[in-house]
């Protein structure tokens, strides 16, 4: 087999498209795309984030919350991503997104998006975001006997090969079962 070589470059696949929410210090709710994210313990979510709006808020605010982007809202999550919150003040409502108060933390859920982990700052530092996770929520319709369906939430990946983004595909396996065969 003859391999080519990128050089060190974050090229893994998949990656999830995280939106993640917070307030601004006057209570205007902003959110920005990440695809650099990952549950790094069983209540903690780790997320690599250079300096935005976000990263301000995070400081003023101490919470955020992480929305799991969706086949139908694509565009929208696109946009929170290529659009300055520092320049756009309401880039939020420009998207089409609609602010509901968590009840967990100071931060907004995204109405729009059925599943979302609600989050506190835990730290902040040399642009890795580590928040501990108080609560994850899950709209109703995205629910079969009262599991988060994946087939109904519909969430995309990032593929930083091509910068494209792709939905879930169908189910091959299960955990934590398929391999007992080869013990």
């Amino acid at each position: 087999m003859k391999r080519v070589d990128f050089g060190p470059k974050p090229l893994m696949f998949p990656q999830p498209v995280l939106i993640i929410a917070t307030y601004d210090k006057d209570g205007n709710p902003n959110a920005m795309n990440a695809a650099w994210g990952i549950t790094t313990d069983f209540a903690e979510i780790s997320i690599s984030l250079s300096e935005h709006k976000t990263t301000d808020n995070l400081k003023e605010r101490g919470a955020f919350t992480v929305s799991m982007a969706t086949e139908e809202y694509e565009a929208a999550c696109d946009y929170v991503g290529i659009e300055s919150g520092r320049k756009v003040p309401d880039k939020f409502a420009k998207a089409g997104f609609t602010a509901v108060k968590s009840s967990h933390v100071d931060a907004p859920l995204i109405a729009e998006l059925p599943l979302a982990l609600e989050c506190r700052v835990k730290s902040f530092e040399d642009g890795i975001l580590v928040g501990e996770i108080v609560n994850v929520c899950a709209d109703e319709s995205i629910l079969t006997e009262g599991k988060v369906d994946v087939k109904k939430l519909r969430p995309i990946s990032f593929d930083p090969f091509t910068n494209a983004y792709y939905g879930v595909g169908e189910k091959v396996g299960n955990a934590f079962s398929d391999g007992m065969g080869l013990r």
